[in-house]
């Protein structure tokens, strides 16, 4: 049987960037503090937006290839007509999550578009930062749905270690 090639995930690609770019930013400054005794001022404000950005990139990742945290004690018990369910109110819950969570971050960005905000480290506009929130939330949502379609078709998990 031919192999697949792998499919694109810019989540994914997303995530690895972002911590390269931590990485990166994090050992120049260390390298810069301790030849020179100084440190480059936009480290830690970029760090923790890139976390940021790693933490809701790896969300969707997990997501998508159902990774995420979840009580499975009830769906190994369930007969597959109310597993179904059980799948749609997981959906639900964290589409509700997430829809409020995308709706409210797209407001506070266009607020702080609007009011110019600046950030307090570097004095970026802060939209820059915030706008990522949204985004990032609803790519959630869509590998939320896709996972859903995937389960209610009864595919299969790919091999998933679990701990017992």
């Amino acid at each position: 049987m031919p192999s697949r090639p792998p499919k694109f995930r810019p989540e994914a690609w997303l995530a690895s960037l972002a911590l390269i770019a931590i990485c990166v930013i994090s050992l120049g400054n260390v390298v810069v503090r301790y030849t020179t005794d100084a440190s480059f001022a936009f480290t830690e404000e970029f760090s923790v937006f890139l976390l940021v950005i790693v933490t809701f990139a790896g969300a969707a990742v997990a997501a998508r290839n159902n990774q995420h945290i979840r009580i499975e004690l009830i769906e190994h018990y369930l007969p597959a007509p109310a597993l179904k369910g059980v799948f749609v109110l997981q959906w639900l819950v964290g589409v509700a999550v997430l829809g409020v969570t995308t709706w409210y971050g797209s407001v506070f960005a266009l607020q702080e578009y609007n009011w110019e905000s600046l950030s307090p480290g570097l004095g970026l506009p802060n939209w820059i930062y915030v706008m990522w929130l949204p985004v990032m939330a609803a790519a959630i949502i869509i590998r939320m749905t896709q996972n859903l379609i995937d389960r209610l078709r009864g595919k299969k998990d790919e091999e998933v270690i679990h701990e017992s």
